[in-house]
């Protein structure tokens, strides 16, 4: 081929990609008409939980041989943290938990297999779940370790054992890939979103759709495991308050966490993880201790982004700033959670990470009737800060459906608003959301709708546009651009410091094939951020 040659091609595959760039949505076009998929049958419906013989989710490992291995980062890319457990978990009326210091938390790691040339020391613990009633049964973890890895090169792809050398008790070698360095060219180049995961075989589907989409980070918007919809004995429902009404405390069955620990350790063991708590990881124990397991299994970057807790914390992946923000803990303007969230907000320089992104569980705006306006109390208190810092996109769960809406703030449409994706359809047991507030008869009764962990009540009825006086709208709300009820996972590719490719897979289609497909598009010249808080645009339509 000649060099004539190689230029006609050059220009086809560039014309090409235009081509096929341009056939596909932008937030620049305005506000899209709410679009409805109509329910496929044959998709939805209970999802069947993984059983404890599944080959996945047993112990394979022997005495204290490292298991459930993930990789999390930190606040940027020159360090990261490995975490694990060894030793088996006890359950039942009697426990003796294990001793962290008898066993050493230690990491191998190098750009090279052979010599692994950097060594890393970190902490342990053990936690325990009790519960002051007869007949419930107890639990307490193996030893989990969390070791953190500094002087990271961007970029790099790092390979690391993690154990206990002294005891003859190391993994057998992994590998990672650190984060690029913060800038506005520099992003990864796949980022899974996924939330309401738990482990049944709808799970197993949405994970191996994620892992062929390659991703080189996950965010797990909360609830992972669903271990709350067991009893201590491994007796498990879809709905526990329906099936387990005349229980003394809120059971869980705290071995479904091994269980998810050691099925994911295939992905996560080399893609690093970051998860924000959901409403079912609250496990609530004896002395009203909660989140315990969450708060104990997971390593968040939350003392180096000066965050006093693991509810909430931040961090930089590439040009991306990530806000983890808390839900079921204090979020009023008052409190420690907000205090941290204007700082963090206010040290953002946009030069270095053009992207702001936030997540949290419970979704400010879904049109479905499950959990309707549930989290209002958090967006009275918040939304203004995060709109006023120009916050770009917004990631959800606890809906179990997927939605997408037009750029809003405050219930109406505005152009420098953020996007809200809920992507609450990882697979968990419960079923689907189905029904729309906005159908006859499926509006709730406000009175039902404030968050039964935080409580209190903000919701209202709207004073202007289409839904006047009404709690619910009579039809698919403006702010609404896509809603489907499937099971599925989406994927961000940040292209550069304005445009975002955000695609969602549903589980019954191929890998590659989008579900829903948009470019968001930052206007830094139209929103500037920080900004004044401008009175919101009235309805279009």
């Amino acid at each position: 081929m000649d060099h004539s040659q190689i230029l006609s091609l050059i220009s086809v595959l560039t014309l090409s990609s235009m081509a096929v760039a341009a056939a596909i949505p932008s937030t620049v076009q305005g506000h899209f008409r709410p679009v409805t998929v109509p329910l496929e049958l044959g998709f939805r419906g209970n999802a069947v939980d993984l059983p404890e013989s599944d080959p996945r989710v047993q112990r394979k490992v022997k005495g204290m041989e490292p298991e459930q291995i993930s990789v999390s980062l930190s606040v940027n890319y020159d360090s990261v943290w490995i975490s694990w457990v060894t030793g088996e978990y006890q359950i039942g009326d009697k426990i003796n938990p294990l001793k962290p210091e008898n066993v050493a938390s230690v990491v191998h790691y190098g750009q090279l297999r052979f010599p692994l040339s950097h060594k890393a020391k970190g902490h342990s613990l053990v936690y325990s779940q009790l519960y002051p009633f007869e007949g419930l049964q107890n639990y307490t973890s193996g030893i989990i370790h969390h070791v953190r890895l500094t002087g990271l090169k961007p970029g790099t792809v790092y390979y690391y054992r993690c154990g206990d050398p002294s005891i003859a008790a190391m993994s057998d070698i992994h590998f990672f890939k650190s984060m690029p360095i913060s800038g506005p060219r520099s992003y990864p180049k796949r980022i899974a979103v996924v939330g309401d995961l738990g482990l049944t075989y709808n799970t197993s589907s949405t994970i191996n759709h994620l892992q062929e989409n390659n991703p080189d980070l996950i965010l797990l918007v909360g609830d992972v495991t669903y271990a709350n919809l067991y009893l201590t004995n491994g007796t498990g429902a879809d709905c526990y308050s329906c099936s387990f009404p005349q229980t003394p405390i809120h059971e869980t069955y705290q071995p479904r966490w091994d269980f998810w620990g050691r099925y994911m350790q295939p992905l996560i063991s080399k893609v690093p993880i970051m998860v924000a708590e959901g409403n079912h990881e609250l496990e609530l124990q004896a002395e009203n201790k909660s989140f315990v397991s969450y708060s104990s299994r997971f390593a968040f970057p939350s003392e180096e982004s000066r965050s006093p807790s693991t509810f909430y914390y931040s961090f930089n992946a590439g040009g991306i700033h990530f806000i983890m923000l808390g839900a079921y803990i204090d979020y009023n303007k008052t409190g420690a959670q907000y205090k941290w969230l204007k700082r963090d907000l206010a040290d953002v320089d946009r030069s270095v990470t053009p992207w702001l992104v936030a997540t949290w569980h419970p979704p400010w705006y879904s049109t479905y009737k499950a959990h309707y306006r549930e989290a209002e109390c958090m967006k009275v208190e918040m939304e203004e800060l995060l709109y006023s810092y120009g916050v770009d996109l917004v990631f959800n769960g606890h809906v179990h459906a997927y939605e997408r809406s037009n750029r809003v703030y405050n219930y109406s449409l505005d152009p420098c608003g953020p996007v809200y994706i809920t992507v609450g359809d990882g697979g968990n047991r419960e079923k689907m959301a189905i029904s729309h507030a906005d159908e006859p008869g499926q509006c709730p009764d406000p009175s039902t709708t404030p968050d039964e962990i935080m409580g209190g009540f903000c919701a209202y009825n709207f004073t202007s546009g289409p839904a006047n006086g009404q709690f619910c709208w009579d039809r698919q709300p403006d702010y609404s651009a896509y809603r489907e009820s499937s099971f599925g996972h989406g994927i961000l590719e940040v292209k550069n410091d304005t445009h975002a490719l955000w695609t969602w897979h549903r589980n019954q289609d191929l890998y590659e094939t989008a579900g829903d497909q948009i470019y968001i598009v930052r206007e830094p010249e139209r929103c500037l951020a920080p900004r004044r808080v401008v009175k919101a645009q009235k309805y279009l339509y």
